[in-house]
C-alpha cells in the first residue's frame, strides 16, 4: 500500500507542477490562482473517486487508494497554500489573504460536494 501510495503521489505531484506552469503562462499574476485551481480541482476529484467507490465496485481499495490518497494527496497543495497566505501577509495584501482563504476553503469543499452529486446524479 506505501508503494501503491507513493506511485500515486508522484504522479499527482508531477500533474501539479505542470499545471502551476502552465497556468502562471496565462496569469502571471501575484494572486495565486494556479494553487486555488489545484485545490479546487484536487477536491473535485476526490469527491467523483469517494463517490465512485461508495457507489459502485468499480474501484478496489487499492485504487481507492491510489487514486484519492496517492494522486490527490500529491496533486493538492493545502500546503502550498499555507505558504502563499503567509506570502500575502507578509506583502501586506491584506484582501488578497482574506479572498484567497475564503475561495480555497469554500470551492474546494463545493467541489468535493459536486463530484459526489456528479456521480449520484448518472
Amino acid at each position: 500500500m506505501f508503494l501503491i501510495t507513493g506511485a500515486g503521489g508522484f504522479i499527482g505531484s508531477g500533474l501539479r507542477y505542470l499545471v502551476q506552469r502552465v497556468i502562471a503562462i496565462y496569469l502571471p499574476v501575484t494572486f495565486p490562482f494556479a494553487t486555488l485551481f489545484i485545490n479546487v480541482f484536487g477536491s473535485l476529484l476526490i469527491g467523483i473517486i469517494y463517490a465512485l467507490s461508495d457507489k459502485t465496485s468499480m474501484l478496489n481499495p487499492e485504487m481507492r487508494i491510489f487514486l484519492a490518497i496517492g494522486v490527490c494527496g500529491g496533486f493538492t497543495t493545502f500546503s502550498t497554500f499555507s505558504l502563499d497566505t503567509y506570502s500575502l501577509v507578509k506583502d501586506g495584501a491584506y484582501l488578497f489573504v482574506s479572498l484567497y482563504i475564503f475561495a480555497s476553503v469554500i470551492l474546494s469543499i463545493a467541489a468535493v460536494f459536486a463530484g459526489i452529486w456528479i456521480v449520484k446524479s448518472l
